[in-house]
């Protein structure tokens, strides 16, 4: 198994790819289409511009694919009797599902995409929830999801946590991608995992990380301990479901203190006893 903050990391054969198609495209694209212009006409008026906003806002905007995932899965998880029920929380709310689990607790899902960018910060935990945890959805296969998954945890969620007393209880890392040629997954890889159809999906088991259940604070509680998987009700939901081991499970500690006037954190994420990775001790700047 790597090492790392995922034990995944991005397919640098398809990056090279991606980058040596782009190229192609951005020489070769006045060929393309019945537009009328010649190269010159093509590239000064703006349309392959325009064009590549266009599918960027559709790429960014477009939700329905990654909730349909979530349903489907959600779905085979109460099908296969590891939670009781779900519902979508709707668009007024900071939070896109609840969770209700065999034992009448009941988990919030916040749905993020690659945790890399400021939507990652907008959150909030609700007051009816037992459990709130984040789900990352990252769709883009030339993504570098040990880049984003550290930044997730280390440079937003963890100033969030502790600026804003807003408890997560842990974060899965997970999609359609996972398993797949533009990213492999090495617990699949190493045969030492299993997979499990969905749909039209093969999945390996999410990636998941729990976090400490308090609040980190300088003065009381500097150094809170990640909780257990049997702690997270729907994060176990999803390690039993899923054939997930627990050596592939990561533990993640905030350990804070006062530097002068500025709050310093100390991230630290631990996988089966052995520290995969540890930041300095770096002041919060939220954005």
């Amino acid at each position: 198994m790597t090492t790392g903050p995922v034990p995944c990391e991005a397919n640098a054969e398809l990056r090279k790819r991606i980058e040596a198609f782009a190229e192609t495209l951005k020489t070769e694209a006045h060929k393309l289409g019945a537009h009328g212009l010649d190269e010159n006409e093509f590239y000064q008026s703006g349309l392959f511009r325009g064009a590549i906003e266009r599918l960027r806002g559709q790429f960014s905007a477009a939700m329905r694919e990654k909730r349909d995932f979530v349903k489907l899965v959600l779905n085979y998880m109460q099908d296969q009797g590891v939670i009781k029920d779900w519902a979508s929380a709707g668009d007024a709310n900071r939070h896109d599902y609840v969770v209700e689990l065999n034992d009448g607790r009941k988990s919030a899902i916040e749905l993020k995409g690659c945790l890399d960018g400021n939507n990652t910060n907008i959150f909030e935990r609700p007051p009816h929830v037992q459990e709130f945890v984040i789900w990352s959805v990252c769709s883009n296969p030339g993504a570098d999801p040990r880049h984003n998954v550290w930044s997730g945890i280390h440079t937003r969620l963890s100033a969030e946590i502790i600026s804003r007393e807003q408890r997560v209880d842990g974060l899965i890392v997970w999609d359609w991608i996972c398993g797949t040629l533009g990213r492999p997954c090495p617990k699949a890889m190493l045969g030492a995992s299993t997979i499990t159809t969905v749909g039209q999906f093969e999945l390996p088991p999410p990636c998941i990380y729990l976090f400490p259940g308090t609040i980190p604070s300088p003065r009381n509680n500097p150094k809170p301990p990640a909780q257990t998987i049997k702690q997270v009700g729907i994060l176990d939901a999803f390690h039993t479901c899923f054939g997930g081991q627990d050596e592939h499970l990561n533990s993640v500690e905030f350990e804070v203190a006062y530097a002068g006037a500025e709050t310093m954190r100390t991230t630290t994420i631990t996988r089966d006893g052995v520290v995969v990775r540890q930041s300095a001790a770096t002041p919060i700047q939220r954005s």
